[in-house]
C-alpha cells in the first residue's frame, strides 16, 4: 500500500545507509534500496529487519533484498536477502527508518486544516460547530461529525460514519459504516523509544491505522498509528470507552472489547475474541480465535484458539477457579 501521509525521501544506495548508521558489514556493490518496510510486506528493492524468532516464517518468505538481523539468525533468511548484522536490530532499524522517513518522527498539529464550511464537505456531510477539515481528505456519503474535531491531511472516512465531538483523526483510513465515539485520538505516533547512550531515540511510526466495516470506537479511546506496518481493527468489532491500542496491534472480526484494556505493540488477536474491563495484554503476543480473557487479567504469552483465561498471570479459567476457590 502506498504512503500518503509520510514523504519517503529515497533511495538511498546500501553502503550509505550501513554507514550513517553505524553498522559493521562489509561494502556491498552499489545497490539502491528504495524503501523500509517489515519481512511480510517487503519487496525486492526494500530492507528489513529480523529481530526475534515469533518472526521466523515471514523471516523465511521475505522478499526484500538487504535485512538487518542478528549474527545467529542470518541463517533463517532466504539467499536473496543479504543480510546486515547488527548488535540492536530494533535501534538500527529505526535510525534507517527515520532516513526514510524524517518527518515520521514529528507529531505536529497539521496547518493545513480549515473550517468545514469553507471546503467541499459543506453541504454533504452533518457537521457539528468548529469542525476543522486538512487537505485531500475523502469522507464518503451520509456521514456525521461532531463539534470540535479535527480529520487531518489524506485522512479517508466511507460511507454511513458518524466521528464525535472532540475526536482527532490522522494517518488513517476508516472503512464504511465506523462509528468513533467522543474524545477519541486515532493515528497518532506510537510509544516507542530505544535507549542510545545517554538520550532515548524514538522510533519511527509511518504505518496507518485501518478501521474496517461496521466498526465502533468507544469514548476516550486511543489508537496509535502503525510503526512500519498498520494497526488494524477488524469488521464488526466493537471497543468500549478508554481503550488503548498500541502500535502494529491487528484485532480481527466480531470482537468486543470492554473499557480501560490496554494493548501493547505489535499484538494480534484472531477473529470473535472477547475481553473484560481493565484485561492488559502485553506486546508480540498472538490470541487465537474464539478466546475469552477475564476482566483484570494480565496477559503475558500467546493464548491459542478456543480458550478462556482469567487472572494475574492469566491462565485457564478452569484453573483460576480451582486455586481461588
Amino acid at each position: 500500500m502506498s504512503n500518503f501521509f509520510f514523504k519517503n525521501t529515497g533511495p538511498y544506495d546500501i553502503n550509505y545507509l550501513i554507514k550513517a548508521v553505524g553498522l559493521k558489514n562489509l561494502n556491498y556493490a552499489e545497490e539502491k534500496v528504495i524503501d523500509i518496510k517489515d519481512l511480510n510486506t517487503s519487496i525486492k528493492t526494500d530492507i528489513t529487519f529480523f529481530h526475534s524468532k515469533k518472526y521466523l516464517q515471514f523471516a523465511k518468505n521475505t522478499k526484500a533484498s538487504f535485512c538487518i538481523t542478528t549474527e545467529s539468525l542470518k541463517s533463517f533468511l532466504p539467499s536473496t536477502c543479504k543480510p546486515l548484522i547488527s548488535d540492536n536490530v530494533l535501534l538500527h532499524t529505526a535510525k534507517i527508518t527515520k532516513i526514510f522517513y524524517p518527518d515520521s518522527i514529528n507529531d505536529d498539529f497539521d496547518n493545513s486544516v480549515e473550517d468545514i464550511k469553507n471546503t467541499k464537505f459543506k453541504d454533504t456531510v452533518n457537521y457539528g460547530k468548529n469542525v476543522l477539515i486538512g487537505k485531500n481528505v475523502k469522507i464518503g456519503s451520509n456521514c456525521l461529525i461532531g463539534h470540535n474535531s479535527i480529520i487531518e491531511k489524506n485522512v479517508s472516512i466511507g460511507d454511513n460514519c458518524s466521528i464525535g465531538s472532540n475526536v482527532i483523526i490522522r494517518n488513517s483510513l476508516i472503512k464504511n459504516n465506523v462509528h468513533i465515539l467522543d474524545g477519541c485520538v486515532i493515528g497518532k505516533k506510537g510509544f516507542g523509544f530505544f535507549p542510545d547512550k545517554n538520550s532515548n531515540f524514538r522510533y519511527p511510526q509511518v504505518g496507518v491505522v485501518i478501521i474496517e466495516d461496521n466498526a465502533e470506537i468507544g469514548c476516550g479511546s486511543t489508537i496509535d498509528r502503525g510503526s512500519l506496518s498498520n494497526t488494524i481493527i477488524g469488521k464488526n468489532t466493537y471497543l468500549d470507552n478508554q481503550i488503548h491500542i498500541a502500535h502494529n496491534v491487528k484485532i480481527g472480526d466480531n470482537c468486543i472489547i470492554a473499557g480501560q484494556v490496554g494493548f501493547a505493540g505489535s499484538s494480534s488477536l484472531g477473529n470473535n475474541v472477547m475481553i473484560g474491563g481493565q484485561a492488559g495484554i502485553s506486546g508480540h503476543l498472538k490470541i487465537g480465535n474464539n478466546v475469552q480473557i477475564g476482566g483484570g487479567s494480565g496477559v503475558i504469552k500467546d493464548i491459542p484458539d478456543n480458550t478462556k483465561v482469567m487472572g494475574y498471570p492469566s491462565k485457564d479459567l478452569k484453573s483460576f477457579i480451582r486455586d481461588n476457590k
